[in-house]
């Protein structure tokens, strides 16, 4: 059995949607699963979210073309889980959901508390950004 398909086996049993580059580190050497998830990037098989996070794709029903396997909220939220960051909806979204108003906040705004972070997590266009309190 190649690499290649332990690390794709070892993706297909796992329940989330976000892996992360550390949990399949163990199947071969650094260089062997870095061109393994570069590989299965250039295929379409994963989508790159972050540095050393990838999210598993599938086939959209309706175009027919691979597309994340999750919406893009679901993806950061397994992402901020796994790295064991701890965040909050943002500003505009407290507000919305607490009834004070009728906006629906359209940007991916997450707050941080007194945390300071700088990682990019991004799907496509759609990117993740932080406030502080």
């Amino acid at each position: 059995m190649t690499i290649e398909d332990r690390i794709v086996r070892s993706i297909r049993r796992r329940r989330g949607v976000a892996i992360l580059r550390s949990e399949v580190a163990r199947l071969g050497s650094t260089a062997q699963v870095g061109r393994v998830l570069a590989k299965m990037v250039s295929d379409g098989r994963l989508v790159r979210v972050s540095k050393g996070v990838f999210a598993k794709t599938r086939i959209n029903k309706f175009t027919g073309k691979l597309a994340p396997a999750a919406p893009f909220d679901v993806i950061a939220a397994q992402t901020f889980r796994k790295l064991r960051i701890e965040v909050w909806p943002g500003r505009l979204a407290r507000e919305y959901n607490a009834g004070r108003t009728t906006q629906i906040p359209m940007a991916p705004l997450v707050s941080t508390g007194k945390r300071r972070i700088h990682r990019k997590i991004q799907v496509g266009s759609k990117t993740i950004k932080y406030e502080n309190f």
